[in-house]
């Protein structure tokens, strides 16, 4: 006997089945779904656990071990003055005609000593170099020095002589008017040879052995004094004497432009020497800030200087205030940019070595720097770091400090910039506050975290805004 299957109820013979099968899992499924008595409907696995609050969190509790992890600072509210800056490329550089100077041969020679090198530190007075001479001019004019004053001796000799026939009225005076004219005529001659040889680079000194008939067959270049407009070109200087002095009183070879046994002529650069105490931050400006940079000028507002590269731990503080001197009055065609100037007070360290004396300078002619320029005052107003406040979307928060709690308070930033946040005075904060003053964003996540956990320390708040543990 064969058996066939019916298709026409096998179908709903299978949802028969399912839903069988599904009423039997709920039924053995009651312990695991069904609340608990006492639990108002909260799931077992929910049982003692407690509820998260929705409303958003405030405050948060660090210990003290933990402010030291995270090298917590705070500070007390202070309400005052601040300057909104545009940030302005610049580089330090020479002052043209204050930091260098070149020294230069007054005759043709050949170089036969040098004394000083690239490096060297020299006084004024010192020797940097021995010239051998080999001009026929400068050789003519001792010679002519000489021969004129030898002939004005021999004409006074003579009218000496002749003095006495001229008074007896045996000779004429006609002879002592004839040799009179001789010596003014030589005396002229003398001077005009002293004026020459004085140019030519010759002492007082030197220009009177020329004259006692020792010639000079070499000269000897001597470091210059240090003289400088100061008061014109608004560089800090101290006394010497009677006469203004760069500060420091010394020159540094900067670049040696000879070498031993050279032939040089008159005029040509032997040396360049340097001192660079008083430098300048040129600053580049686009045109459209070259008005503002005009008025801040102008106003004798101060800017702030950031000097890249500079280890100012290892030298003394600099205290001088920058102001800009002056704007150029041209565009760079390249660049298009104005360039502004800025007076810099250099500081410096002079060692020995081998004994010589080598300088180094803090600033050096290349050296890059940021300008802060002043725009616009703001008055009345909290200035935190860049780090004290943290941004949640377009609500920033600041963190005020009682003891181990930490208040997180909404502030509204009226300006900012890679330093700074600029505080409104609306309210939200008073003077007296203690707020942290780094790592907000460090406690914003620890508030964060203690929120999710649901273990908020217990706290509440004034009506000042102060924050205070539950007692």
């Amino acid at each position: 006997m064969q058996f066939r299957f019916d298709s026409r109820w096998w179908r709903p013979l299978c949802f028969v089945c399912s839903v069988s099968l599904i009423a039997g899992m709920t039924w053995l499924g009651k312990p695991y779904w069904q609340p608990l008595p006492g639990t108002g409907g909260v799931l077992a696995s929910q049982a003692g656990q407690p509820r998260l609050s929705t409303e958003e969190p405030r405050v948060l509790k660090i210990s003290g071990p933990a402010r030291e992890n995270l090298q917590l600072k705070t500070e007390p509210v202070r309400f005052g003055v601040y300057w909104k800056t545009v940030h302005i490329p610049g580089i330090v550089e020479d002052r043209p005609g204050v930091s260098d100077r070149a020294i230069t041969v007054p005759i043709a020679g050949v170089v036969s000593q040098i004394y000083a090198f690239e490096g060297d530190i020299i006084r004024p007075g010192d020797k940097l170099f021995s010239i051998k001479l080999v001009s026929e001019y400068l050789q003519k004019t001792q010679s002519e020095l000489f021969r004129a004053i030898r002939e004005v001796e021999i004409y006074n000799q003579e009218i000496k002589r002749i003095q006495g026939l001229i008074d007896s009225g045996t000779l004429a005076g006609k002879r002592k008017i004839e040799l009179e004219q001789q010596i003014s005529r030589q005396t002229t001659l003398i001077n005009a040879c002293r004026q020459e040889l004085a140019a030519r680079g010759l002492s007082a000194e030197q220009i009177g052995l020329v004259e006692k008939g020792e010639f000079l067959s070499r000269i000897q270049m001597d470091a210059p004094g240090i003289k400088q407009e100061s008061q014109q070109a608004g560089v800090p200087t101290r006394t010497r004497g009677n006469e203004p002095a760069i500060a420091g009183d010394f020159l540094e070879i900067q670049k040696l432009k000879v070498e031993l046994g050279q032939q040089v002529d008159a005029g040509q650069a032997l040396a360049v020497l340097a001192n660079h105490d008083s430098l300048y931050i040129k600053g580049h400006a686009f045109r459209k800030e070259a008005a503002l940079i005009a008025r801040t000028a102008a106003e004798n507002w101060n800017v702030k200087v950031e000097f890249k590269e500079d280890l100012a731990a290892n030298w003394p503080p600099l205290e001088q205030e920058f102001q800009i001197r002056h704007l150029s009055n041209t565009t760079d065609p390249d660049s298009r940019t104005v360039d502004f100037f800025i007076p810099l007070t250099n500081q410096a360290r002079i060692y020995r070595k081998e004994e010589q004396e080598f300088v180094a300078w803090r600033f050096r002619p290349g050296q890059r720097v940021n300008i802060c320029v002043p725009l616009e005052k703001l008055e009345d107003v909290l200035v935190l770091p860049a780090s004290a406040v943290v941004f949640e979307g377009p609500e920033a928060f600041v963190f005020q400090q009682n003891g181990d709690l930490f208040n997180r308070i909404p502030v509204r930033v009226i300006h900012q910039d890679r330093y700074d946040m600029v505080i409104a005075r609306d309210g939200s904060i008073s003077p007296g506050f203690y707020l942290a003053q780094n790592a907000a964003a460090s406690l914003n996540r620890v508030l964060k975290s203690q929120a999710a956990s649901g273990q908020q320390p217990g706290f509440h708040v004034h009506a000042d805004g102060t924050v205070h543990a539950n007692h």
